[in-house]
């Protein structure tokens, strides 16, 4: 598998994990050590993923709702052999955000670092 398809199936775990409410997924997309942040809130939201994965876990998941699937990588960027940034696109509820993930590889194994993102309502 090469650099890029090994941190897109990162991504795709990342995409299905939310669209499922699964943080088995979840897990297995984000190092234990992530972060995820937005200043979308007052105070700035900051989790750690022991935090922010039972959060999930009592979510309503998009599929069982029946929600369209609107994940979009819009792009990944490789600093070196270990360090990836990505910026992609996705919907819950009518709310759609903008993820800025930061990657790492350790082992040889991508996880997500950092999750940083805005929300944004859809217009219908």
């Amino acid at each position: 598998m090469t650099v890029f398809a090994a941190v897109t199936d990162v991504l795709e775990t990342y995409f299905d994990g939310l669209y499922h409410a699964d943080i088995e997924r979840l897990g297995n997309a984000f190092h234990p050590k992530a972060i995820y942040a937005t200043a979308d809130e007052t105070p700035l939201l900051y989790r750690t993923m022991d935090e922010y994965l039972p959060v999930v876990a009592k979510r309503v998941s998009p599929a069982s709702r029946g929600e369209v699937r609107r994940d979009v990588i819009e792009s990944i960027e490789f600093a070196g052999e270990n360090t990836a940034f990505a910026r992609v696109r996705c919907s819950i509820g009518t709310k759609d955000f903008i993820d800025f993930l930061t990657l790492v590889r350790t082992n040889g194994t991508w996880k997500i670092m950092t999750k940083i993102f805005q929300i944004t309502e859809r217009e219908s």
